[in-house]
């Protein structure tokens, strides 16, 4: 039906009448009526009415917006996929070894289910190496606090990050100020 619409379009036919298109289809006037219903139902045509003069035509606007929209999902998803898999190759780098099924089910439910971003989960991994802790349950943990918090972009936890090691560091520092107290040995022997 669209293809037909199209053609009496492209031809300057702007509101060809549905036994016109039963012509060239095997379907009856009835037939095409309800089948252009069902296309304006789903959003896929569209009539427009024009004032000077007045006169109605098919507008296939909708179509090529849908087309365009889930060419552009495509591509997004494309992209998303070379980006995953660059999460996967950097993860199996810094651990010098390939990953387990359940390691990549983990980054998978990071991904999908958490809706981490690739970049935050790159920006946990160099944490926790930067940490020396260089395991699942740890990167697990700092993409936890992450969230719980409310961090979304890489900068944010960087800041983060940055504020809990001075954070780390103070009681050891402090621990290093206090003088060191003499106390009386008596011999009692």
């Amino acid at each position: 039906m669209l293809i037909q619409i199209y053609s009496f379009l492209s031809k300057g036919i702007h509101f060809p009448t549905p036994e016109q298109l039963s012509e060239r289809m095997t379907l009856t006037s009835e037939e095409c009526m309800q089948t252009i219903q069902k296309l304006i139902v789903k959003k896929v045509l569209l009539i427009e009415e024009h004032q000077n003069p007045y006169s109605e035509s098919y507008s296939l606007a909708p179509l090529w917006d849908k087309l365009a929209r889930f060419i552009i999902n495509h591509e997004q998803k494309k992209i998303n996929q070379k980006i995953e898999d660059n999460v996967f190759a950097l993860f199996e780098k810094e651990f010098a070894r390939p990953l387990s099924p359940i390691e990549y089910e983990t980054i998978t439910m990071w991904l999908d289910q958490d809706n981490h971003s690739p970049e935050l989960i790159k920006a946990a991994l160099k944490e926790a190496v930067l940490s020396g802790k260089l395991n699942f349950r740890y990167i697990d943990r700092i993409l936890f606090e992450w969230k719980k918090n409310g961090i979304k972009t890489v900068e944010e936890a960087h800041q983060y990050g940055e504020k809990f090691r001075r954070h780390q560091q103070k009681p050891y520092e402090n621990k290093e100020k206090k003088p060191n107290v003499n106390y009386p040995f008596y011999n009692w022997l």
